[in-house]
């Protein structure tokens, strides 16, 4: 069984998707879709922009959302998955990938969710820490026992977590997990504490777009963030993506649980290959490929 997942934020880089445009006329068609939808010409930032300037929450969703769906749309007949998924970000791709959900709505619906985030994040400065080699458990009490908003917001493989939440309160809580024997706690460069209770801002203005947009049922079951298991049905897909953004990501029980239900290949769509080399930490023996390209 085939399984095709969809990268999320951080994945980015400048040039991505330009062969896809040059070389494939419906590809450019959608790129130049994506212009008029969104207001500015995208396709400049993503092919020749600075590295800040794709950066920018705003641009960065979008812009991994477009790579990741039009690649996928590009592969015509050889898009046939028995399962999809994303991480964060990349659960809107897996869904328009997978037909729930148009192109044109899934876009509208990402620039909606990248300025509500970044919204968010003005209200409130926050920011995410990966912790490396401690175990699950340990990282969940250890956020428990800080006075502030403070959460373990990515699972992404056994033995790297991401948290998120307050400055001051993940400045606490990278002291403590080195003190417990973390590997590293490290700051990351993002703009806000994501899959945070900081975040309920952002959700609240999502939420009645993604209530308004007209979902159907997906080509295969979606495994989604939030509890990590397989939906087909419009309704229940929907109520989870509104939860996602204050949820954490379970990436790692996603990947289990595609194994676990028999995938035997999994392919990346979209740019960079994070989540190929976060599927081999899951499972050593998955056989795992990346495209950005055809």
């Amino acid at each position: 069984m085939k399984a095709f997942v969809f990268p999320g934020q951080g994945a980015q880089f400048v040039g991505m998707g330009k062969d896809l445009y040059d070389q494939v006329p419906m590809a450019k068609e959608l790129f130049e879709k994506a212009n008029q939808i969104l207001g500015f010409r995208i396709t400049d930032i993503m092919f020749e922009g600075t590295d800040e300037q794709l950066k920018q929450t705003k641009v960065t969703q979008p812009a991994i959302f477009l790579h990741s769906v039009i690649l996928a749309k590009s592969l015509g007949e050889a898009f046939k998955p028995d399962m999809v998924a994303g991480h964060s970000l990349g659960e809107f791709s897996a869904l328009v990938a997978a037909g729930a959900l148009s192109f044109e709505d899934g876009l509208t619906l990402v620039s909606k969710r990248a300025q509500a985030m970044q919204k968010a994040c003005e209200q409130n400065p926050s920011t995410m820490a990966a912790v490396l080699g401690l175990d699950d458990k340990t990282v969940e009490d250890i956020c428990k026992s800080i006075d502030g908003v403070v959460v373990a917001a990515n699972y992404n493989c056994p033995g790297q977590l991401v948290i998120s939440g307050s400055n001051e309160a993940i400045d606490q809580a990278c002291e403590k997990m080195k003190a417990a024997g973390a590997k590293r706690a490290l700051k990351l460069p993002v703009g806000g504490a994501f899959h945070s209770p900081l975040m309920e801002p952002a959700k609240v203005e999502l939420e009645e777009a993604i209530k308004a947009a007209p979902f159907t049922a997906p080509v295969c079951p979606v495994y989604q963030n939030v509890d990590a298991k397989p939906y087909t049905d419009p309704q229940a897909i929907k109520a989870n993506l509104i939860a996602q953004l204050t949820a954490p990501v379970r990436w790692t029980q996603i990947v289990q649980n595609m194994l676990a239900d028999g995938v035997d290949s999994f392919t990346e769509l979209g740019p960079g290959a994070v989540l190929q080399g976060l599927i081999k930490k899951v499972n050593r023996e998955a056989a795992v490929e990346s495209k950005a390209t055809l």
